[in-house]
Order: structure tokens, then C-alpha cells, then sequence
């Protein structure tokens, strides 16, 4: 995962790995509390662009960690996927994606 800054604010791009793909395209919506598909979160599969702002009071989160494998927010204890889904814990939303695109395979333009 790289971090960058648009608005001030951290974006976090994660490489992600077939597994990790897998394991995201997998997962039943019904048990998520702001249910997102992964095609809904991604343009390319192996590519998430997020905002690095936890959506419970805006700490930034740790990249992976937690139990879900993507990121652990260290204030109070959210739990982010590797589709940036809340999975456990109080953030009440999914990761914010920021308007991006791809100019090319290597390089996006966020915002």
C-alpha cells in the first residue's frame, strides 16, 4: 500500500493479490454493515483507492492490519477489509473512495 495526499487528506492505493481478490469477491454483502460489493469498490480488481480516513471520528488507519486484512484503525478499534469494507468495530461506513482515474497501467489521477 502507498499513501498519498489529495485535499490534504491520506488515499491509500493497495496493490492487491489474487488471493486478496478472491477472498473480497467473496464475501456475503448481507453481514456487512455498509454492504458494497468489491466490483462496486475497485475499477480494476487488483487496484483500491481509498481514503485513509477512518469514517468513525477520522483517525488514520494502520495499514495491514486488523483481522480482516486491510487496515485497523488504532483510536477505537474499526476493522477495514481489503476492499476497505468496516467489518468490525464502530466506524458506522466503508473506507470513502475518492473520484480517481487511470491515465495509464501505472498511473492514477485522483480527484
Amino acid at each position: 500500500t502507498i499513501t498519498v495526499k489529495w485535499r490534504g487528506k491520506p488515499v491509500f492505493i493497495k496493490k492487491r493479490t489474487e488471493d486478496e481478490i478472491a477472498k473480497e469477491q467473496a464475501v456475503d454483502t448481507s453481514v456487512l454493515r455498509d454492504a458494497e460489493t468489491d466490483a462496486e469498490r475497485v475499477q480494476k480488481d487488483d487496484v483500491l483507492v481509498v481514503m485513509g480516513v477512518c469514517t468513525h471520528l477520522g483517525c488514520v488507519p494502520i495499514s495491514g492490519a486488523g483481522e480482516y486484512g486491510g487496515w485497523f484503525c488504532p483510536c477505537h478499534g474499526s476493522h477495514y477489509d481489503a476492499s476497505g469494507r468496516i467489518r468490525k468495530g464502530p466506524a458506522p461506513l466503508n473506507l470513502e473512495i475518492p473520484p480517481y482515474k487511470f491515465i495509464d497501467d501505472d498511473k492514477i489521477l485522483v480527484g
